[in-house]
């Protein structure tokens, strides 16, 4: 994990948030390449669920909702962790993670376990932040920062029975930040108090919940895989019955190994009828289906599958991170998919004279239409490649002296380092077919 926090840093992917002030826990900012690589994971889950699905549709729901929201969905009331202070080191802890904590003395002991140490009793700790609206703070202007942002999908559920045109099964599907006032977070953008999740609703039939619930978890696994996640680094695990929440019959985690342990990477839960269930009994709205043709009543029941955009993002970069040796020198690479790689073309050329530069800036113009790419011709034709390899960027198209006579160029492979002279007319082409193409880890063949 040191590395890849060393390498997000090093260029400018992901770096720790309000640093000049000296940083806030916990918070990070996305650079260039971080924003590229996010948009690119978000992307590829809108594509999954609304390009290639007819039963599926959007929704940007605000971040501040009415505060009765929260009462009808629990949050208010039982959203909540235990939390303990240590009167010695000032540091605060989870009551039902103290294995995981380290004591504020001496790091090698757990909380408690310290000549010194001094802990009070366990209390709970509501995780939604408080904020209010309008210029007086008083009782009636609370509202909160949304922990979730799958109850503005269940707020909505009316809306898109009228104007969609949707009846069950469909699902509602949007990406956003949330925000939970986390007591411990960490390991790097892992667990933060600012992030943004990928979840989507998917409204069905009661007598149809199992089987969707089985249909959600496997396309979610096969998402991961597809985008070039080892298989041996990924597992679907099912919660026991003490780990559901309220109002779970069901939930499975997609786990991946990250270098500290399996976690959690995206939750698919049955959630049955419950939040529409609350919703209509504070709002006193009807929020039944009803089918014209049989006439029949319901509230439908919800399978989510629930993602978090950082956490997908940190998986992509741990199972990308690789080092091998070229020439007697280590080479740090990230061998991305093609698809969520920020920059998916760059070109350099070999010098700059001999109209090569403008040759290069030729092929940047033309390619920039089709996707994401950059020129760089500063240093060592070598320092460039390791600076492309070191973003992930797939393939280096190198401008040189052959260019300017006969105009074909050098294409480099970031994953086998082969080099194919191509014409410059094909291209466009020969690289929106490699970004096409199937593609899986090289780290796999590696093992």
């Amino acid at each position: 994990m040191d590395k890849i926090v060393s390498l997000c840093k090093r260029r400018g992917i992901i770096f720790p948030s309000s640093e000049i002030y000296g940083g806030i826990g916990s918070s990070y900012d996305y650079g260039h390449y971080g924003v590229l690589l996010k948009n690119n994971v978000k992307a590829q889950w809108w594509r999954a669920l609304l390009q290639e699905r007819d039963d599926v549709v959007a929704l940007d729901s605000a971040i501040i909702q009415h505060p009765r929201t929260w009462e009808a969905s629990g949050h208010l009331a039982g959203f909540t962790d235990p939390l303990i202070d240590c009167r010695t080191c000032k540091k605060r802890f989870r009551a039902d993670k103290l294995e995981d904590g380290q004591c504020g003395e001496k790091p090698s002991k757990r909380p408690g376990e310290g000549a010194n140490c001094d802990l009070t009793e366990a209390r709970n700790f509501n995780l939604m932040f408080e904020t209010t609206v309008g210029p007086v703070q008083d009782e009636g202007s609370k509202v909160f920062l949304r922990p979730e942002t799958a109850q503005g999908i269940f707020l909505n559920f009316k809306h898109y029975l009228q104007f969609a045109r949707k009846k069950p099964p469909f699902g509602i599907a949007q990406v956003g930040k949330s925000f939970r006032n986390e007591i411990t977070p960490g390991n790097f953008i892992f667990r933060m108090r600012e992030f943004e999740q990928m979840e989507m609703e998917f409204f069905v039939p009661p007598s149809e919940a199992d089987q969707w619930y089985e249909f959600w978890k496997q396309a979610r696994y096969d998402w991961y895989l597809k985008l070039g996640i080892r298989e041996d680094h990924l597992r679907l695990r099912a919660h026991d019955e003490d780990e559901l929440s309220h109002y779970s019959t069901g939930t499975s985690d997609v786990e991946y190994l990250y270098p500290i342990g399996w976690q959690e990477l995206e939750g698919i839960a049955k959630r049955g009828n419950f939040d529409l269930t609350q919703h209509a009994e504070f709002s006193k709205q009807n929020l039944e289906y009803v089918d014209t043709a049989s006439g029949e009543r319901y509230l439908p029941h919800v399978i989510e599958p629930a993602a978090g955009a950082d956490r997908a993002t940190l998986a992509f970069l741990c199972d990308a991170y690789d080092e091998d040796e070229i020439e007697g020198e280590t080479r740090t690479v990230l061998r991305l998919h093609p698809a969520l790689a920020p920059v998916k073309a760059a070109v350099l050329p070999l010098v700059k004279k001999d109209g090569q530069p403008q040759m290069a800036r030729e092929i940047l113009h033309d390619l920039r239409e089709r996707m994401q790419v950059e020129y760089d011709e500063g240093g060592a034709i070598g320092r460039r490649y390791r600076r492309q390899d070191e973003i992930g960027t797939p393939w280096s198209i190198t401008v040189d002296h052959q260019s300017i006579e006969d105009r074909t160029v050098t294409v480099r492979d970031r994953d086998d380092l082969t080099q194919d002279r191509i014409a410059i007319s094909d291209l466009p082409a020969e690289l929106e077919r490699r970004l096409r193409a199937p593609w899986k880890s090289p780290k796999l063949s590696a093992s």
